[in-house]
């Protein structure tokens, strides 16, 4: 587990990041969505789907443990996911940074993008 976090939160991209990431789910979720769908789309959709189809696993295991709707994963994954794509089309890496930097970099776009996800909530809760 130390291993994972040292890895993923020192990451040289956020891209990077996901793919050190609880590396067992990010190899099935490659494997069987992310490849699949890179043979008739363009990688950049195929990305965004396959954050959306893990926020929406995740969204389902938290409505079994509560035992009602939950969709908050699914859009904060999008927003991950948009996040990946952005940051690797305009080329954003930190690797001439210091793991400190890295991993505060990381950290900190995860808590942004979690509270557009909270924003984006509140605005469509009744």
């Amino acid at each position: 587990m130390r291993n994972m976090l040292y890895r993923s939160f020192g990451a040289r991209s956020f891209a990077q990041f996901w793919r050190h990431w609880n590396p067992i789910w990010s190899y099935y979720l490659s494997r069987n969505v992310m490849r699949p769908l890179n043979a008739f789309l363009p990688t950049s959709l195929s990305v965004l789907i396959t954050f959306l189809i893990s926020g929406a696993l995740h969204d389902l295991a938290v409505s079994v443990v509560k035992w009602k709707a939950v969709v908050f994963f699914t859009p904060w994954f999008g927003i991950m996911g948009t996040i990946v794509i952005a940051f690797s089309a305009l080329g954003i890496s930190y690797d001439k940074f210091r793991w400190i930097i890295r991993a505060t970099f990381n950290f900190l776009t995860i808590l942004c993008s979690l509270g557009i996800a909270y924003l984006v909530e509140s605005m469509y809760v009744l």
